[in-house]
């Protein structure tokens, strides 16, 4: 089986909350805090999902939703599949509002596993 094989290789998805209307920059902060939440967690709980994915080249993505509900939704899918999750709960210093939820991590994970779950999203 190839790295390049897509059952074999690994990825991290972050989900943002396109309804927040977050800037370039506040996107790309929580966006950093979900992926490392998540990379901090699987290197704990799932260490082989994690040296799979950090080895070969800690592939991210990031799609949009429109909602917070849209948030737990695949967090609660995710979580019931196993995959490790990294849910952002913002400080409400700059942009949105103390106790927002900005986005949600996802992974890693084969990346076939996490496109069943979040393959019908758009790009960021």
């Amino acid at each position: 089986m190839s790295i390049f094989d897509r059952d074999s290789e690994y990825k991290v998805v972050i989900l943002v909350r396109n309804d927040l209307k977050m800037s370039k920059g506040k996107i790309a902060a929580q966006s950093c805090h979900a992926a490392v939440g998540c990379a901090l967690a699987a290197q704990k709980k799932h260490p082989s999902e994690f040296s799979a994915w950090n080895s070969a080249g800690q592939k991210v993505a990031a799609l949009k939703v429109d909602s917070e509900r849209d948030l737990f939704e695949f967090k609660a899918i995710a979580e019931r599949q196993g995959i490790t999750c990294s849910i952002v709960c913002d400080a409400g210093r700059t942009e949105v509002d103390p106790g927002t939820y900005t986005c949600l991590g996802i992974g890693p994970e084969r990346q076939s596993v996490i496109d069943k779950i979040t393959g019908d999203l758009k790009m960021l």
